[in-house]
């Protein structure tokens, strides 16, 4: 497994900045299923722009040998662009409740995982644990928490984001949800008031 400390910003490699094929989701969206084989492609954007694009074919028919195929290219360290066949192993588990709980083996650590990450400039797909993967909220200063939380709640609700920008209510959504997320608002808008009035006080010694 190549390329660990790659695409590193001051520490280690993030999960937010890796691709990520999420095993559940493909499930979820009918992409994938059980009791047949079939192919698709995925994509993922960063900031607008396209960040990847894979090729996958997974094989559910028969339960016991389930797996599921990966075909991409990857450039590392300014290096010519390759192209990768990965084949990963399916495993399930049987909930209580019944059904299948479908997961993915991690090719590095032998290990179930819901999801696979491919690091900027790293060659498979492995679990979060594989690459040693931190999440973007374990980088952010607790001063900066309020503000992440706004800027998130404004995403959600399709707006400008920024401290004291309006906020509206989309369409379709329901009233009582807005109401709680618009509370939420106000009160994550006073915590960023509090940070602000603490930096100024602080660069004025």
């Amino acid at each position: 497994m190549g390329g660990y400390n790659s695409g590193r910003q001051g520490g280690r490699p993030i999960a937010e900045q890796s691709l990520k094929v999420d095993l559940a989701l493909m499930l979820r969206k009918g992409w994938i299923a059980e009791g047949r084989s079939n192919g698709g492609s995925l994509s993922w954007s960063r900031g607008g722009e396209p960040a990847g694009n894979i090729q996958y074919y997974a094989d559910l028919s028969d339960p016991a040998n389930a797996s599921l195929t990966l075909n991409y290219k990857r450039q590392r360290y300014g290096e010519d662009w390759i192209s990768r066949e990965q084949h990963i192993r399916l495993d399930y588990t049987q909930p209580h409740f019944g059904g299948r709980r479908w997961w993915m083996i991690c090719p590095v650590r032998g290990v179930r995982a819901g999801k696979l990450y491919l690091p900027s400039n790293g060659d498979i797909f492995a679990g979060r644990q594989a690459w040693r993967l931190g999440y973007k909220s374990q980088r952010i200063a607790p001063r900066d928490k309020p503000f992440e939380a706004l800027f998130r709640l404004q995403r959600r609700l399709g707006c400008n984001e920024g401290w004291e920008q309006p906020i509206r209510r989309p369409k379709g959504m329901w009233r009582q949800t807005y109401d709680r997320l618009e509370q939420e608002y106000w009160e994550l808008n006073l915590q960023c008031s509090y940070q602000m009035m603490a930096l100024v006080n602080r660069l004025r010694g």
